[in-house]
C-alpha cells in the first residue's frame, strides 16, 4: 500500500509581493498577476511570458482609499515582471499635462526613498523602471520644451508597454 504525500499547496510569496507587506501605507493592496490594473490599462501592458508577472499595486488607489498624500500627484502602478519593479503611470499626453507627470514622477522617486525602501531595492536595472503610459493620442509638439524635459527625463509617452 502506497502512501501519499500530501503536496505542499501554499504558493511562495514573491520578493515584490514580500516588498509589498514591508511597505506600511501599500501592505493590503497587493493583487496577483496585473489585477491591480484597470481593465482598458491592462491592455496597454504586453509581457511575453505571463508566467514571470509577480504581481501589481495600484499606489495611487491604495493611498486615495487611506487619505494619503490628498493634494499630491500620486503615481499610478508598480508591476513586478521576472523580479524586477516597473513604475507605470497612465496619462494624457499632452502639451499642458507634462508637468503633472513630471510632479507624480518625482513625488514616486521621494515616495520610494523615504516610505518603500523595499520596493525602491527591486527597481527594474535591465531596462528604465519609469514608464508614462498616454491614456489617449500623443499630442506633444517635438520642438517643444515640454518635449525635450521628458526626452531628457526618460519619460516620453508610449502608447504601451512591452516586456520580454
Amino acid at each position: 500500500m502506497k502512501i501519499k504525500k500530501k503536496q505542499n499547496t501554499k504558493k511562495i510569496e514573491t520578493k515584490f509581493q514580500s516588498a509589498v507587506k514591508k511597505t506600511v501605507e501599500v501592505k493590503s493592496c497587493y493583487q496577483v498577476g496585473l489585477q491591480a490594473m484597470k481593465p482598458d490599462e491592462r491592455r496597454k501592458i504586453n509581457l511575453a511570458d505571463n508566467n514571470k508577472c509577480g504581481g501589481s499595486l495600484f499606489i495611487d488607489k491604495c493611498l486615495i482609499d487611506q487619505n494619503k498624500y490628498p493634494n499630491d500627484n500620486r503615481w499610478d502602478y508598480a508591476i513586478d515582471y521576472d523580479g524586477e519593479i516597473f513604475f507605470i503611470e497612465f496619462h494624457s499626453a499632452m502639451t499642458g499635462e507634462v508637468d503633472t507627470v513630471v510632479k507624480k514622477y518625482e513625488w514616486l522617486k521621494v515616495w520610494l526613498r523615504t516610505k518603500a525602501p523595499e520596493l525602491n531595492k527591486l527597481k527594474a536595472k535591465s531596462k528604465h523602471p519609469y514608464y508614462w503610459i498616454q491614456s489617449s493620442g500623443f499630442h506633444i509638439p517635438y520642438h517643444s520644451s515640454q518635449y525635450r524635459r521628458i526626452v531628457q527625463m526618460n519619460l516620453r509617452p508610449r502608447s504601451k508597454l512591452i516586456l520580454n
